[in-house]
């Protein structure tokens, strides 16, 4: 009789997993910052264990703060591309839509910001400093106008490219 009829199924080892390899960031903070901490650049401020808008306390710590970092760096963490005849006659509009999502998004989230954009060609492309916010402007121009919205994170969800044509 083998080993393997006295283990009962969905018992013993598993020799199939995968092994999830490890994903480095540079911009991630290391461990818990003291606090309170503020951005001494942005100054956002680290309570608590998040980054809020809070008015900086007396005896707060200073660092700069991981959006800051990548901004300086230029580094983004997502892009999204705006593209399509609609954008190029209505992009005052649209430049409101996305100016208007990234403020309400930065007012909860101070790390979620549009670090620039640039015009390539008939398309506009906006680098931001995390995954979320270039999928929440591209959600909201496409519940707007409708048009074509596509959405690719990267191998372990560390970068996004967002792009919306209408």
């Amino acid at each position: 009789m083998s080993t393997h009829s006295k283990i009962p199924s969905g018992l013993g080892a598993r020799r199939d997993r995968t092994v999830q390899e490890y994903q480095h960031d540079t911009y991630k903070l290391r461990g818990k910052l003291k606090e309170p901490t503020v951005c001494t650049e942005c100054r956002a401020l680290y309570h608590k264990g998040r980054w809020t808008w809070s008015p900086k306390p007396a005896e707060a710590a200073e660092v700069v703060c991981p959006a800051c970092l990548r901004i300086r760096d230029k580094y983004p963490q997502g892009l999204l591309t705006l593209s399509g005849p609609f954008l190029a006659d209505h992009k005052e509009e649209i430049m409101g839509v996305v100016q208007n999502t990234e403020t309400k998004e930065k007012s909860e989230h101070p790390l979620s910001r549009i670090m620039g954009y640039e015009q390539q060609g008939a398309a506009l492309v906006f680098s931001t400093t995390d995954t979320h916010l270039p999928r929440r402007i591209g959600e909201t121009l496409h519940r707007a106008y409708q048009g074509a919205l596509g959405i690719h994170y990267d191998e372990g969800e560390q970068f996004v490219r967002v792009t919306w044509s209408c």
